[in-house]
Order: structure tokens, then sequence, then C-alpha cells
């Protein structure tokens, strides 16, 4: 059994062999010491609690007594009745009352080990025999353990302090998640990222291919109200245009062949939370009537169901298209445009935060050592310089596969790379005229049209004109319109 008091500790043992521990703590005694035991008697953790009344045990114990199981079945009184020195006392057998009484009044006031016997009478009429034995404890233990309390919360507010401090400089130099930079532009684009965030805004981001538009999507997603639920991520342009609307919508069981069983779309699946549509510029005309239906009714229907599903989503879109280029050309619905405009945001190309770079150099060969297992310490300075110097039109995604590329191949903890590997396109392609100014002002519209007819008509994507003339994909757009270009004649059949 054990009871935790003020002021000492003592043993009682019952006429049944049962262990009684307690601790009596004293206004000037530090907490208590175990008694010794034999292995074959061991006694529970006693659990000590503070007491500042020191003018009498009785209120003590009664504010403080903390009792075990034993406790309860010695002196035969319900869990749900705490025990008491009244109710030790109405126990104790009536010729040891006395005594009990004027020691306890005794031990609150001196300091003293002290050995007893006394009896209690139980309501049954039994009588079990308690041999009590105390052992006072003094300041010096309760100065040392409140010392080493307040040594370990000094080191937990010295570690908070140091958290707070660290993440700061994360923030600083990381900002958002992944988003690694400083310069000015992206600080500009982050700042209007944490603005739009706590919205239910519909955003559109644009930029050039691979300067990282679906991180900012996150990013927004994980400040928003939203970011307990499901982000959910869709390539448009990954998806054929005849499955499009089921993967987005759903569909019901025998909608089309092979359509088994109902199931659910990208938004279903995205409810309340976040669905963030990447290249939506490739949306088929019939998936765009959808989406613009969602986004004004908040409400569909699954491909071959005739019920409209109501859902709560938050619609993030990106392209690296030029959109009002593709309004004038009929591509892209000008309704849609404007429900998905609400919130438009550019991401900066690589080449206009070149102060970024080595900052986004050290990310990338951190990550890349760490995951093929090296040590890589520096980066030699030619290598720094050629990296800044370039004008990386494949953005943040190129800079990060030749990253990737260097460490593989390297064998020291210096960082070097080949200076072949920025040649802009892959090798043993051959180089189609370059949009240079000397180009544009005597052959830039027979340049676009050789792009276009060995891309076959496509403007964007890795083997698109844009690419092939070390454009982005939005300038070029803008030109074949002004150059009034029909790049559909361009496209097989």
């Amino acid at each position: 059994m054990t009871t935790a008091l003020q002021g000492a500790e003592f043993d009682v043992l019952s006429d049944d062999s049962e262990f009684v521990l307690s601790h009596l703590n004293h206004p000037t005694d530090g907490p208590p010491t175990l008694l010794g035991r034999t292995a074959a008697t061991p006694p529970p953790a006693p659990t000590v609690t503070g007491l500042e009344d020191a003018q009498g045990l009785q209120g003590g114990l009664e504010a403080s007594v903390v009792s075990s199981e034993d406790t309860y079945r010695t002196f035969a009184v319900d869990r749900t009745t705490k025990p008491t020195v009244e109710i030790v006392l109405s126990q104790a057998h009536p010729e040891d009352r006395a005594a009990i009484q004027q020691l306890i009044d005794r031990i609150t006031r001196e300091v003293e080990d002290w050995n007893r016997e006394h009896r209690l009478r139980m309501p049954a009429g039994v009588v079990k025999h308690l041999h009590v034995v105390a052992h006072a404890v003094h300041d010096d233990a309760t100065a040392g353990t409140e010392s080493a309390y307040a040594d370990i919360q000094a080191l937990k507010d010295r570690l908070q302090s140091e958290n707070i401090i660290l993440r700061e400089e994360i923030d600083k130099t990381s900002m958002f998640e992944e988003i690694v930079g400083t310069s000015p532009p992206l600080r500009t684009v982050l700042s209007h990222v944490s603005k739009v965030a706590p919205t239910d805004s519909t955003v559109l981001i644009t930029g050039e291919t691979g300067t990282g538009k679906e991180l900012i999507a996150r990013a927004i997603h994980k400040r928003s109200p939203r970011s307990a639920r499901a982000f959910v991520a869709v390539n448009c342009a990954a998806i054929p245009s005849s499955l499009i609307a089921s993967e987005l919508f759903g569909h019901e069981r025998g909608a089309f062949t092979g359509a088994l069983q109902r199931r659910q779309g990208r938004f279903e699946l995205a409810d309340g939370g976040t669905i963030f549509l990447d290249e939506v510029s490739e949306l088929p005309a019939e998936a765009q009537i959808m989406l613009l239906r969602v986004l004004q009714e908040r409400e569909f229907e699954r491909v071959g169901g005739s019920g409209a599903v109501r859902v709560n989503v938050r619609v993030i879109a990106a392209t690296n298209r030029d959109l009002r280029a593709a309004l004038a050309d009929g591509t892209f619905r000008a309704d849609l445009f404007y429900r998905l405009n609400v919130f438009p945001l550019d991401v900066p190309a690589l080449r206009d935060r070149r102060s970024d770079v080595p900052l986004l150099v050290d990310y990338f060969v951190h990550r890349c050592a760490k995951r093929v297992g090296k040590r890589i310490r520096f980066v030699s300075k030619a290598t720094s310089q050629l990296l800044q110097s370039y004008d990386w039109p494949g953005n943040i995604r190129e800079l990060q596969n030749v990253i990737e590329r260097a460490v593989i191949v390297c064998d020291s903890d210096t960082l070097s790379i080949d200076p072949r590997w920025l040649s802009g396109r892959s090798l043993g392609t051959a180089p189609v005229a370059s949009l240079s100014t000397g180009t544009l002002a005597t052959h830039e519209k027979d340049a676009i049209k050789a792009a276009l007819t060995q891309s076959k008509g496509r403007v964007a994507g890795p083997f698109g004109a844009a690419g092939r003339l070390g454009v982005p994909a939005s300038t070029l757009e803008s030109k074949i319109k002004a150059l009034q270009i029909d790049k559909r004649r361009f496209k097989p059949g």
C-alpha cells in the first residue's frame, strides 16, 4: 500500500503481510528516499505530493494523500472515498488512538525518526496489527531536486529559443517549404502567397516550365484553413483527352466500356481541400465546360450520371502557356479564363533571380549527396561562375538535374561540372535558328515557322517550338500572334 504524505516516510506492515509506504514531508524537509526492501517484497513506486500547510498533519493528509490500491484494501474503504486522517484515527484501536494523535501532532512540529506498532479495528471486528517505521528527510534533497528541475526548465527554454531562431533562419533562406531563395522577385511572389493563402479565392499560377509552380500551389494550401485536408494534384497534359472528364469528375458503373464500378474523381477526393490543375491550358473543350460549372456552381455530374455532386474545393490552376494567346486562337474558353484568373501569380524564371542560384546549388548538392552517400563540401569557383552566368531555359528543374548529374560523377569533396552540360539543347540535335537580335530583325518569322514544323505545331513542352528556340512559351505565343502565323497548319492531319 502506498500513501504520500508530508514530513517522513514509513512502512506499515499489516497482519496479512501487506506493506504500506507513506511519505510525510515536513515543511523544512526534502522529498523522502525509499527504505531498503528485500527482493521478496519490493515496494511500489511512491508518489510524492507537496503540502504547504505546516499547522497539523490532519490538514496535510486531507490535502495531499495519494493512495495505492493496497491502501484502500487495508483500510477497507471504497475507491470513491478519499482516505483521510479522520478515517485512520476512526479505525485505530481505541486503546492506541490517543497515542497516534499525539504522534501525529509531534511529527508536524519536529523532524525525527520513529518506529511504532499500533492496531486497526475493522468494521467486522477484525484487528490488524501495523508496524510503522519512519525516517525523516532534510532540506538538501528538496534543494537538489528543485535545482535539477530549474536546470531542466532552463535547458528546455533555451532549446525552444534556439529552435525558434533556427526556424527563423530557415525561413529567411528557404522561406516556404522547398522554395529556396531570397531574391526580390521571389519575395514578391511569396508575399502574395501569404496574402491569398488564408482565403478561398481561385489562383492562377503562370510561369515557364520548371519554375516550381506546384511548390507555390502547395505553399498556398499549407497556409490555408484547408491545410488539414487533401491536396490533390492533376497534370492535365498527362491524361488522354478521352479520359480527362472521368479522371476529374469520376464515372458511374457502366458509363463506358470498362467502367465496372462507380469511381470517384479527383474533385470528390479533394472535397474540403485543394485541387491543383497543372497545365490547365491542355484541357479539352468538354472538360473546360465541366470545370467552369464546378467553379460557378460548386457541383458537377459524374460521367454517365444524372445527379449533381456538390463539392467544397479550392481550385489552383497553373500553366506555362500564354492563356490570352490561347483565347485569341480559340483553344481556351474566355469565361473559364476569367473564372480562373481571380488571383494571378507569375513565378519568375531562374534567370530573373540569379542571386538565388548559390542557395539553390547548396540545397540540391546537400540533398543529392545525402541520397547517394557522398560528402561534398565545396563547389569550384569556375563552376559557381558558370552556374550563375547560364540562362537556365529549363529553370530550377534543369539546375536540379545538372547538380544531380555532377554529384553522381564527383569523386572528391569539391563539385565541378562540365560546361558542355549547359548547352541548352540535347547533344546531337541540330540547332534551330536562335531568336537573337539579328534574327528577330531579319528572319524571325522563318525561324518560328521552322521550329513549328519540327515540333508539328506544338509550342510548349519539352519538344515544343519554344524549347527548340530557347524562349519562353508565352513569349513565342505572343510572337506567333503578332506575326499572324497560323500554327494549326503545322499540326499533322
